[in-house]
C-alpha cells in the first residue's frame, strides 16, 4: 500500500520561530511523525520586544496560537520618527488604519510570548516530538536525508537520524546550508554588515517616578530616533508594563571576536558613549540598564542563496535569508516559511522522492523571490536612517517634511503605505494553495542535486 504524505517521517533541525511554525503547521495538516531537534536543553525563552505584523498574526490564527499571544501583545495606533539629537520629531504616521484594510492589528510584544504561544501549540499535537540538548551534526542528502544526532548532555551517545524530508530551520550558523553549498560548490559566507544592536527591555517599576518616560511606556505608539550611522526604536510590550528598546549602531565590539561569536558583554558606559549626542530623555532611558546587563548582538547576513533545495532538504527562516531588522520582519518571514512548507506538502500527489523534491521546490518558489526582497528592503531602509550629514541626508529629511504635509514616501520603509501593503497584504497560505497545482507542474521530474535552478 502506497504511503500518504501525512506518514511521511519529518525531521526539522532548530525550534526558533520557524521550525516551531513549520512542526505546528504540519500537524494540523494530518502529519503524523514530526521529529525536532534543538541545541538549547529546554525552550526557557528570553530575548527582547517583537514587532507582530499582519502577516504574522494572519498565519499564526490560522494555526490557532494568535489570540493567546495577541492577549499579551500592544496595539500600535501610531509611529514618530524622532531627530535622535533633537527629539524633534521628523514624520508622523497613524497606524489605525491597518486593522480595517488588512484585517488584523499591528501589535508588538514580547518575543517569549510569540515562541511560547507556539510551542504551547506544538505540545497540544501528539505527532510532535522535540529532541533537547541536540547538535545536528554531518548532514547527509539524498532521498532519505541524515544527520548525527550529538548529545550536549555528557556520557549520551551520538546517534544517527534519517528521515523522508529533512527542514532545516537552524539559523544564520546552520550546517544543514553550509554543507549544501559544498555539495553545490558554491561559496555564500556569512558575513559583517558592520552593525550591532543593544536589546533593552526597562520595566515600569523602573520608571514610576519619571513622568516623561512613563508616558512613553504608557502609550500605544513606536517611536525611533535617528542619528548618523544609529538609531534606536522603542515601544511597549507586555500589556505596557515593559517599554523595549532596540538599537542599531556601528560595530566596534568584535573586532577581535571569533566567527563564531554573535553576543559580548558590553559596558554601560561605552552603551552610552555611542548615544552620547543624543538628546537627554533617551540617554535618561539608557542609563536605566543595569552595569553588567548590558548585551551587544553582532548583526550579520550573507548574499541570496542560489537555492533553498537539495534533494528532500530545504532551509527554512535565518538558514537562507537573515535579515537586519529595520523592516522587522526576520520573525515574521521564518512563520511564512513554515505554513508555505505544510502546504505544499500536504498537496502531495505522491510520495516519491522526485514529488517531495518538487513540492520543496514550490514552497521556495512562492518564498525566495518575495524573503529576499524585503531583505534588500531592510537593509536598504537601514542606510537611509542612519545618514549622516550631506546631501542625501538633506533629501531624506525633505521627504520627511513632505510627509508631514501629507505628500510622498517615508523613509522609514517600514512605515511607508505602500511597503506596508506589499507585506501586510501578502496570504502566503493562499498564495501557496492557489499556485501549488501550477507550480508544481512547472518543475523538472528530476530531484535536484548538483544543478541549480
Amino acid at each position: 500500500m502506497a504511503k500518504a504524505p501525512q506518514d511521511l517521517q519529518i525531521a526539522i533541525i532548530g525550534a526558533g520561530m520557524g521550525g516551531l511554525t513549520t512542526a505546528l503547521a504540519l500537524a494540523q495538516r494530518g502529519f503524523k511523525n514530526i521529529d525536532v531537534y534543538e541545541n538549547a536543553h529546554d525552550l526557557g525563552f528570553v530575548g527582547a520586544g517583537i514587532q507582530l505584523a499582519p502577516n504574522m498574526a494572519r498565519v499564526l490564527d490560522g494555526l490557532g496560537v494568535w489570540r493567546g499571544i495577541e492577549a499579551e501583545a500592544v496595539n500600535i495606533s501610531d509611529t514618530s520618527v524622532r531627530e535622535g539629537a533633537t527629539d524633534k520629531e521628523l514624520a508622523h504616521v497613524e497606524l489605525e488604519y491597518i486593522e480595517k484594510t488588512y484585517g488584523y492589528k499591528h501589535m508588538v510584544g514580547h518575543r517569549a510570548s510569540l515562541a511560547g504561544g507556539l510551542y504551547e501549540g506544538c505540545k497540544q499535537q501528539s505527532a510532535i516530538k522535540f529532541h533537547f540538548a541536540v547538535n545536528a551534526e554531518d548532514v547527509d542528502f539524498g532521498s532519505r536525508p541524515s544527520f548525527t544526532a550529538v548529545s550536549r548532555d555528557e556520557g549520551k551517545p551520538s546517534y544517527r537520524v534519517e528521515c523522508d524530508i529533512l527542514l532545516a530551520a537552524d539559523g544564520i550558523k546552520s550546517l544543514a546550508r553550509q554543507e549544501m553549498l559544498k555539495r553545490l560548490n558554491v561559496n555564500v559566507g556569512v558575513k559583517d554588515t558592520n552593525q550591532a544592536a543593544y536589546r533593552i527591555m526597562i520595566h515600569k517599576d523602573q520608571i514610576k517616578d519619571d513622568p516623561e518616560l512613563l508616558a512613553l511606556i504608557n502609550s500605544t505608539r513606536v517611536t525611533r530616533w535617528i542619528g548618523a550611522k544609529r538609531h534606536i526604536i522603542a515601544y511597549a510590550v507586555s500589556n505596557n508594563t515593559i517599554y523595549n528598546l532596540s538599537t542599531t549602531q556601528p560595530d566596534t565590539n568584535f573586532a577581535a571576536a571569533t566567527n563564531a561569536t554573535y553576543t559580548t558583554k558590553g559596558s554601560k558606559k561605552a552603551m552610552l558613549d555611542v548615544f552620547g549626542d543624543f538628546c537627554p530623555m533617551v540617554k535618561r532611558m539608557l542609563d536605566y540598564v543595569p552595569e553588567g546587563e548590558v548585551c551587544e548582538w553582532k548583526l550579520r547576513v550573507h548574499d541570496p542563496l542560489p537555492t533553498w533545495i537539495y534533494d528532500n532538504v530545504a532551509l527554512i527562516g535565518d538558514a537562507c535569508h537573515p535579515t537586519l531588522p529595520h523592516l522587522a520582519q526576520g520573525a515574521a518571514q521564518a512563520i511564512e516559511d513554515g505554513a508555505v512548507i505544510a502546504v505544499v506538502l500536504s498537496r502531495l500527489p505522491d510520495t516519491t522522492p522526485e514529488s517531495i523534491n518538487k513540492a520543496l521546490r514550490v514552497y521556495e518558489k512562492v518564498r525566495k523571490g518575495r524573503a529576499e526582497a524585503l531583505v534588500e528592503m531592510a537593509a536598504a531602509s537601514g542606510r537611509a536612517l542612519h545618514l549622516g550629514d550631506g546631501a542625501a541626508k538633506e533629501e531624506r529629511d525633505r521627504q520627511f517634511a513632505a510627509l508631514r504635509a501629507g505628500k510622498g514616501p517615508v523613509p522609514d520603509k517600514w512605515a511607508d503605505a505602500d511597503v506596508q501593503r506589499e507585506i501586510y497584504g501578502f496570504d502566503c497560505t493562499q498564495v501557496a494553495e492557489e499556485n501549488f497545482e501550477e507550480y508544481f507542474k512547472q518543475m523538472d521530474s528530476a530531484p535536484r542535486d548538483s544543478k541549480l535552478a
